[in-house]
C-alpha cells in the first residue's frame, strides 16, 4: 500500500469529475489552487492535497482530532489490521463487476485512508475518494495512495457527489448513510460495511471502558438497506493480537473510546501499562450489491 505517494495532481481528475458543489449542486472544475463551480463558489485545495467542502458551522463536533489520527496511523502502520484490509479488498474486487473496475471507490468515513488504499491496490484502474470530517485525517488520507482524493464532508449529510458516480462504497467503523449509499452507487456496484463484533478487543475492558456493540446491530444494518441492496457475502474475521503497551494506548486513542478516557483513572491505567497484552480483534464484513438496472 502506498502510504506516501509522489507529488501529483490532487484530487485526481476522476474524483473532481464526480464531485458536486455543496452550495448549488453544480459540477466542479479545477483552477489553480481551487475547485470552482460555474456559479463561482470555490473551495481551496490545501497544500497537503485535500479539499474541505464543509463550512466551519457544519463541521461535526466529534470529528477525529490530530492525536486520534496520529494514533490510528501508527497502529495501522504496525500491520495489526492488515488481515482485515486484505479481506476487505479481496471481497470488493471479487464482487465488483469487471466493467466497474475502472470506476470510483468511495470510502465514507475514511479516516487516514488505510483501507481505501488497500482496495485501490487490488483495483489498479480505479480511483478513490476519501470522505471524512477530520482535517488531520484528511491530511493523511490525501497521501494514502496516488489515486486517492480526500474531501472534507459530514457523512450524515447528503454527499457532494453525482448520482450513480461510484462503483463501490466502503464504510469501515464509521457512521452510515444508507440513502446516500444507494444514491451514489451504480446498479451492480458493491457496498462493503465493516462493523465490530461484541467481543472486539474485549480483553481491554479491564483497562478502559469500551463502547458496547449493541445486539441487533446487523439486523439494523440489513433493515436500513432493504429494497435498495441485495446481500452478497457476510463473514466474521478474527485476528489474534499481541499488543505492546504503546499499541494498546494507540488502539484505544484512535477510536470513539478516546472521547471518554478522562472518566475515572482510565488514562492513568493506560499510562502505567508496561507489559504486552493479548487481545482479539473481531469484525463482521458485510458485502451488498446495489439493486436495480443501470441508468
Amino acid at each position: 500500500m502506498n502510504q506516501h505517494g509522489p507529488a501529483r495532481e490532487t484530487p485526481p481528475p476522476a474524483v473532481v469529475g464526480a464531485l458536486r458543489c455543496p452550495v448549488c449542486g453544480s459540477s466542479l472544475t479545477r483552477a489553480p489552487g481551487v475547485l470552482r463551480c460555474p456559479q463561482r463558489h470555490s473551495f481551496d485545495v490545501a497544500r497537503q492535497g485535500y479539499v474541505n467542502l464543509l463550512s466551519a458551522r457544519s463541521r461535526p463536533p466529534l470529528a477525529d482530532s490530530g492525536d486520534m489520527a496520529t494514533a490510528r496511523a501508527e497502529f495501522l502502520a504496525a500491520g495489526h489490521y492488515a488481515p482485515l484490509a486484505g479481506r476487505l479488498s479481496e471481497g470488493v474486487a471479487a464482487l465488483l463487476p469487471t466493467d466497474l473496475h475502472e470506476g470510483l471507490v468511495v470510502d465514507a468515513g475514511a479516516g487516514t485512508g488505510y483501507y481505501l488504499g488497500a482496495v485501490l491496490d487490488r483495483l489498479p484502474a480505479a480511483s478513490g475518494l476519501a470522505l471524512d470530517a477530520s482535517v488531520p485525517g484528511l491530511r493523511r488520507a490525501a497521501r494514502s495512495h496516488e489515486r486517492v482524493g480526500a474531501v472534507g464532508w459530514d457523512i450524515w449529510q447528503p454527499w457532494p457527489l453525482a448520482t450513480g458516480s461510484a462503483s463501490a462504497v466502503m464504510n469501515v467503523f464509521a457512521p452510515r448513510n444508507p440513502a446516500e449509499f444507494a444514491r451514489v452507487l451504480r446498479p451492480g456496484g458493491v457496498l462493503a460495511v465493516v462493523t465490530p463484533t461484541a467481543g472486539h478487543l474485549a480483553e481491554l475492558r479491564t483497562l478502559v471502558t469500551m463502547l458496547d456493540v449493541h445486539e441487533g446491530k446487523l439486523d439494523q444494518l440489513d433493515s436500513s438497506l432493504a429494497g435498495e441492496f441485495e446481500p452478497a457475502v457476510r463473514e466474521t474475521s478474527t485476528v489474534e493480537l499481541t499488543l505492546s503497551p504503546d499499541d494498546v494506548r494507540r488502539v484505544v486513542a484512535m477510536g470513539p473510546n478516546a472521547h471518554h478516557l478522562d472518566r475515572g483513572d482510565q488514562r492513568a491505567r493506560l499510562a502505567e501499562l508496561t507489559e504486552p497484552v493479548r487481545a482479539t480483534a473481531s469484525f463482521v464484513l458485510s458485502f451488498f450489491r446495489r439493486a436495480g438496472k443501470d441508468r
